[in-house]
């Protein structure tokens, strides 16, 4: 897999860097590029492209992070074990010409700083919290054996199983090294009306005999508002009515769907009228669901 450096593309030498460092990057590297101040090149126009696809990327916070986290993962670890396994080349090829001169360098490396290792823990959340953003506290228990409470600020529309990372909070490090950083994973939770899917909530839409059969309007309660929804006459039980833009936010400052499952209720207890009303429709009725075909 080949990862473009975004970075290196808009001439910035660090992923520390603000949106408007970014923003300043990009203009002078799309002036320096741009196809149509240098002839018309194939060459600056492919140049001109990687510029603007890195200038999306980076210019927004939710994929900016997620580009970071990625890069480290994969071309991190390459780059490491690239520079071990050609550092150990040339080590081998010097002791067999020179003998053994770096064992004084190898005890200087032995005693230089070593990072701390990263913790990584799981912290469950309500999904209007999610939604919303909020500040939580997480106690833990450091290598010490004693409770430590952190306060977690929980950005809205944090995503399912994404990270929180706090800098410095995980083991110590040896030697003076770094301490390591504590990453907490976002696991969110459904509550008793809403379930998650994707970007997507679910929910269920209650409704009687006659409203389902006759066709109405009625008020549901979304996650933050309340609105208005058109039920067409001959509404079956267990059919669903998609509200585009009301669901969950994506990261991108859109939102999912809320999907109404419709559920027919029939009242348990009825008073006289009510059994008359039903044993009359009995009566008149040739429906039948049984013999649809």
């Amino acid at each position: 897999m080949i990862f473009k450096d975004y970075y290196k593309i808009l001439g910035l030498e660090t992923n520390k860097v603000s949106v408007k460092e970014i923003k300043i990057a990009y203009k002078e590297q799309a002036k320096k590029y741009h196809p149509d101040l240098n002839g018309g090149s194939k060459q600056f126009e492919e140049r001109f492209k990687d510029i603007n696809e890195a200038y999306k990327i980076l210019s927004n916070f939710a994929s900016k992070r997620k580009y970071d986290r990625t890069w480290t993962r994969h071309v991190g670890r390459v780059q490491r074990n690239d520079a071990y396994q050609a550092q150990s080349g040339k080590e081998v090829l010097w002791k067999i010409f020179f003998g053994n001169i770096f064992s004084k360098d190898k005890e200087q490396k032995e005693k230089r700083a070593i990072r701390g290792e990263d913790i990584e823990t799981e912290m469950n959340i309500s999904l209007e919290d999610g939604f919303l953003g909020n500040e939580k506290e997480i106690a833990l228990r450091t290598v010490e054996g004693k409770m430590k409470t952190f306060k977690i600020n929980i950005p809205a529309g944090i995503q399912n199983n994404e990270r929180i990372r706090l800098i410095g909070q995980g083991k110590l490090g040896k030697r003076g090294g770094k301490n390591g950083d504590l990453f907490i994973r976002i696991k969110i939770e459904d509550n008793d009306k809403f379930t998650l899917d994707g970007f997507d909530l679910r929910t269920n839409l209650y409704l009687t005999p006659w409203e389902a059969a006759l066709s109405t309007k009625v008020l549901v309660q979304g996650i933050d508002d309340e609105f208005t929804v058109y039920i067409p006459a001959g509404t079956q039980s267990g059919e669903e009515i998609k509200i585009e833009n009301k669901g969950y936010k994506d990261g991108k400052g859109g939102r999912g769907d809320l999907i109404l499952e419709t559920k027919i209720m029939i009242p348990k207890k009825m008073s006289k009228e009510e059994l008359n009303l039903f044993k009359q429709m009995k009566k008149e009725s040739r429906f039948n669901p049984r013999n649809i075909a």
